[in-house]
């Protein structure tokens, strides 16, 4: 078994393709519209139209499946910007240069919510982690990971 895919649903896709790939390099791929039987079946909505657009990383099996629902519209849940809800609470990306990172997430507005930190042990056979947290323009919490000996 591998991942497919990764579902964020996004309130304005242009906004959020600016983000990610303009912000965070990734690169779009397959694009579509989603509507009919199908999708209403698999979602348990009705009268589903939905714009949805892959994007990826260079070298990363995991896409990113942007979704916008242009109808029915959905609501933002507040508890869901806290880091310890329950579920599916952040996406970690792997960055080799943590400082290109940063000055490309501050040039863009977009406020970290810590300056990166040191794990204060090895991650495993990854070695030395340093992270931090940001927010996509939803408030979809993601990480910046970068690993050292």
């Amino acid at each position: 078994m591998r991942i497919d895919h990764v579902n964020i649903v996004v309130s304005d896709m242009e906004r959020s393709l600016e983000f990610y790939e303009g912000v965070l390099g990734l690169t779009r791929g397959f694009e579509a519209t989603l509507e009919g039987r199908w999708i209403e079946t698999v979602t348990g909505l009705t009268a589903v139209n939905a714009r949805c657009v892959f994007v990826e990383a260079a070298g990363s099996a995991v896409r990113f499946e942007l979704l916008q629902y242009v109808s029915p519209a959905g609501e933002v849940l507040q508890a869901n910007a806290l880091p310890n809800t329950l579920g599916l609470r952040h996406i970690a990306f792997v960055v080799d240069d943590m400082e290109q990172l940063l000055r490309r997430l501050k040039t863009a507005g977009v406020p970290l919510l810590s300056e990166p930190v040191e794990v204060p042990f090895d991650v495993g056979n990854m070695g030395r982690k340093r992270l931090c947290y940001f927010r996509d323009p939803d408030g979809v919490l993601l990480e910046a990971a970068a690993y050292s000996a």
